[in-house]
């Protein structure tokens, strides 16, 4: 009997050991591919914060970045290269052709990069919108993040003899060179060019992990796994949406038409059209935010607090004082503060120069909504832009259009007498009624006859006999 219980211990354990070992070889390895092959702003960001979330669900054993973008706003790169160094899913990267500016330095963050032939990497000098570099602050603040990036990859141990070599997996000093065209270094770059890799240089100098000419290949050879499954990120229209509007450029024109319609509805009677458009962009500029939790409950009512002082100030307070100057920081300080990840009043999890940014972006909305101010003020009419909505209409007395009543009109010339002292205006008798007067010759005695010499706007003027 005992050997029975031996023998049945050692069967159930041999089988559970051969089960486990068919159910490991059934896994397939699931590589978890998102595509940016656009410029990287408010869209890609979206993606790849909905991707890596998905990729963990599905529990995914490589996330693949497929790469094709030269560059876009170092603020999103910046987001997406954090995402990606916390990331504990490895993360690889493939870059189809180009991987330039922001590009690269996404690539740079990832675990390992692969290139396509032809491809390059690189050329991550910090550019406005026409394409002028930068004043130095910002590149300072670029060539600190490249090279912090590389060194994120830590040292290789390399022994040669009896001595112990630590050499970067990624050299900072290339990185930093790929911003900084006064960066020198031997045998790579001279002073006076910015640094982009080819393909054949990048795997020379620890910025290529391998060459290929598409994604299996790369599993297939560079990671060498042959049983796999590809699972390709797909944004719905909400993402797109959200993406859309997340981009700094539609925020700063959506910041502008919230200031604009303000303005316009505050100089028009009644409510009407600019109303509903800066309702509706600080519909748009604040719900995607707090769907992402950046927008609190407290920060959006802190810019509607700063509409309703402004509101007091312009409608119910004489003059421009606390009031006003309170409501526009208010208003500031809400849209400043819907843009950072801050946790109510804790600002440790905001990266640095984030809040810069933000209140960049939002002063540069503002900037541009009073600008649109003055420009549409003076493009309303027969020739302006918006002359399909402007009343072109010419009120013609002889049309019966009148702003006062004109049957006074007839008293001009006629007399009559002071039934009180004018001192100027008072009141007279003409022809058995009694008028407001104003007289235009200064104080007239009560009782003295008097001559209608004017009526204008309402107003009947009166002088001496």
């Amino acid at each position: 009997m005992r050997k029975f219980y031996i023998i049945y211990i050692f069967v159930t354990i041999t089988l559970s050991f051969l089960v486990g070992n068919l159910n490991a070889e059934d896994k397939k390895t699931t590589i978890f591919v998102i595509e940016l092959k656009k410029d990287i702003g408010g869209t890609a960001w979206v993606y790849c914060q909905k991707g890596f979330d998905q990729a963990k669900e599905k529990k995914a054993d490589i996330i693949l970045i497929h790469m094709n973008t030269y560059g876009g706003e170092v603020v999103f790169a910046d987001s997406i290269r954090t995402r990606i160094l916390n990331s504990t899913i490895p993360v690889y990267v493939f870059i189809d052709n180009n991987a330039a500016s922001a590009g690269a330095l996404i690539a740079i963050a990832c675990d390992k990069i692969f290139m396509r032939p032809g491809a390059a990497i690189g050329a991550a000098t910090v550019v406005n919108n026409t394409g002028q570099q930068m004043p130095d602050k910002y590149q300072s603040y670029m060539r600190a993040t490249m090279r912090t990036t590389a060194e994120a990859h830590g040292k290789d141990t390399i022994i040669q003899g009896k001595d112990t070599l630590y050499r970067w997996k990624r050299d900072p000093k290339i990185a930093e060179a790929m911003v900084d065209d006064k960066v020198s270094i031997p045998g790579i770059i001279e002073e006076g060019k910015t640094l982009t890799f080819t393909a054949e240089e990048a795997m020379n100098h620890g910025y290529c992990d391998g060459i290929a000419e598409s994604i299996d290949e790369i599993i297939k050879k560079n990671i060498s796994q042959s049983d796999y499954e590809i699972v390709v990120f797909q944004p719905n229209f909400w993402d797109r949406l959200k993406g859309f509007f997340s981009g700094s450029v539609i925020r700063s024109i959506l910041i502008m038409l919230i200031i604009g319609g303000i303005y316009f509805e505050l100089q028009a009677p009644g409510i009407g059209f600019p109303l509903a458009v800066s309702i509706m962009a600080a519909v748009l500029f604040f719900v995607p935010l707090y769907i992402d939790g950046l927008a609190a409950n407290w920060e959006i009512l802190i810019f509607l607090l700063g509409l309703i002082l402004l509101a007091l100030e312009i409608f119910v307070i004489p003059g421009f004082g606390v009031a006003g100057i309170s409501g526009i920081l208010f208003i500031v300080a809400g849209l400043t503060l819907s843009l950072i990840n801050n946790v109510n009043f804790n600002f440790e999890a905001v990266q640095k120069g984030t809040v810069g940014k933000s209140l960049l972006t939002v002063l540069l909305g503002i900037t541009l909504g009073f600008v649109l101010i003055l420009y549409l003020s003076n493009k309303i009419g027969s020739k302006g832009i918006l002359r399909k909505v402007a009343l072109n209409t010419v009120l013609e007395n002889k049309e019966g259009y009148v702003g006062v009543p004109m049957d006074k009109l007839q008293l001009v010339g006629k007399t009559g007498y002071a039934t009180t002292i004018l001192r100027p205006s008072g009141k007279v008798n003409v022809e058995g009624k009694v008028y407001d007067a104003v007289s235009t010759e200064g104080f007239i005695e009560k009782g003295v006859q008097v001559r209608v010499v004017e009526y204008q706007t309402g107003q009947i003027y009166v002088e001496k006999i």
